[in-house]
């Protein structure tokens, strides 16, 4: 069902053990409150993450309200999700733009580019997915090398906190990334699951303090890296911005090498979306397994909507199960609310330049958890499945891929080519994985054995 929900009981209330199914729904006010809680859940990353790829928040935050839309219109209201900014393009995306210029329209064009073309990937994948069954994704990726690839993409990112962002403002970046802590694991519920934002939030603020009560940031000299004084804050963009208007829209570029760079992410967004309809199925008590091909076509259908104008790349949000688990409601309503309220803000130039104006400083204090947490959710992979790492076939490719990515070690192709840190990583743990497997010759052990 894609329209048309079922009220529950009296659309105020739930029983005990009760949960509101996505082709239900409570009372209409309710139902804009639910819609707009998840797009304060998933806020902070849909736009911490253009901001690190050097892509427009307000143009991301528009297009995530239209990817969700879109994912919601395929997967036809089975599976309730929210497709906000995925993360896993991030080292791809930088390392395009050192080949490509750094931070100027032309790299932005290609970053897109080569995003549109996993998206476009991705939707293939769905649609096998879809014809030849789920079991095709196991063999391919079994949890060893998705645990890995999950990994090497969140440590693989270190380095942009540690070269990048911490420099610019280094005790704000540590009082940012403490408060952060604190709010994450001190508050319970909603709070918690939203405290990444609020902590940027609280970064932002003090940053603007410091500004007042200490001025400039004074210049830094690490060996070749040396960053000058600067204001933390800068508003007056924000000043001469319009308060309504169209983003920022652009169109993409098309390199063979950039495409190379990002295609690693497809096998995250794959194993990203295959855990969103696991958990959606055993949250709300149904059987969504057939919709799996589905949502990994949407996700890929609408990365590809988004960056044909210049959007960021989108995946299913952990955020936002986090919010129907603590609110027991699944409706699909609320998604199609949130989708619209994300929409409306992205007609506001001012607020873009707003988000635009985090510091630097205050996204390494945030950076810092998001890469770590993303790594670590690939250890949770591999426990969870039980992985024998006393298989040479398993350590030896997983541990070289990982130091690669997170060199990140460069390896040369051509005099204007070349493969580096995630990607070369990510390449090196699912090739050198199955190229081990053959020569050891086995086949891959079942999802949750003790061989992994």
């Amino acid at each position: 069902m894609v329209f048309g929900w079922t009220k529950h009981g009296d659309g105020k209330h739930l029983a005990p053990g009760e949960v509101v199914r996505p082709d239900e729904r409570l009372s209409w006010p309710r139902m804009i409150g639910f819609g707009a809680q998840h797009v304060v859940a998933m806020f902070g990353a849909t736009f911490v993450f253009p901001l690190v790829m050097g892509l427009n928040p307000n143009t991301a935050i528009m297009m995530s309200g239209v990817a969700t839309i879109l994912f919601l219109l395929i997967v036809k209201g089975k599976v309730p999700s929210y497709l906000g900014t995925s993360a896993s393009f991030v080292g791809g995306v930088l390392a395009i733009r050192a080949l490509f210029g750094g931070d100027t329209a032309g790299a932005d064009a290609i970053v897109t580019g080569a995003i549109l073309v996993a998206g476009f990937v991705l939707a293939l994948c769905g649609l096998a997915v879809h014809f030849l069954g789920v079991g095709i994704i196991h063999k391919i990726f079994p949890p060893v090398v998705t645990g890995a690839v999950v990994m090497l993409i969140g440590f693989g990112l270190a380095y942009v906190v540690a070269d990048f962002y911490w420099p610019q403002d280094q005790w704000l970046a540590l009082i940012t990334m403490l408060v952060t802590f604190v709010l994450v694991v001190a508050f319970k519920g909603f709070i918690g699951r939203i405290g990444i934002l609020i902590g940027l939030i609280a970064g932002f603020f003090l940053s603007w303090v410091a500004d007042r009560l200490f001025g400039m940031v004074p210049a830094y000299v690490d060996g070749a890296l040396t960053i000058a004084p600067h204001w933390r804050v800068d508003f007056s963009k924000i000043e001469s911005a319009p308060l309504f208007g169209w983003p920022d829209l652009h169109a993409p570029d098309f390199r063979f090498s950039a495409v190379l760079l990002v295609l690693p992410a497809v096998i995250v967004l794959i194993a990203e979306n295959i855990g969103h309809v696991k958990a959606v199925g055993e949250m709300t008590g149904t059987d969504v397994d057939p919709y799996m091909g589905r949502a990994i076509a949407a996700d890929g259908a609408a990365t590809v909507l988004a960056s044909a104008v210049g959007g960021s790349p989108t995946t299913t949000y952990a955020e936002n199960i986090g919010v129907m688990a603590a609110t027991r409601v699944y409706s699909t309503a609320a998604y199609y609310i949130a989708g619209v309220i994300a929409i409306a803000f992205g007609f506001s130039p001012k607020f873009g330049e707003l988000v635009s104006a985090t510091p630097d400083g205050v996204l390494g204090g945030v950076t810092v958890i998001l890469y770590g947490m993303i790594g670590l959710l690939g250890a949770k992979i591999w426990v969870e499945n039980r992985v024998d790492f006393a298989d040479p076939v398993n350590m030896v490719p997983i541990g070289a891929g990982i130091i690669l990515a997170i060199g990140p070690v460069k390896q040369m192709i051509s005099g204007d080519f070349r493969l580096e840190g995630i990607a070369l990583g990510t390449i090196v743990v699912v090739g050198g994985y199955h190229l081990l497997r053959v020569i050891a010759g086995r086949r891959p052990a079942p999802v949750g054995s003790d061989a992994g």
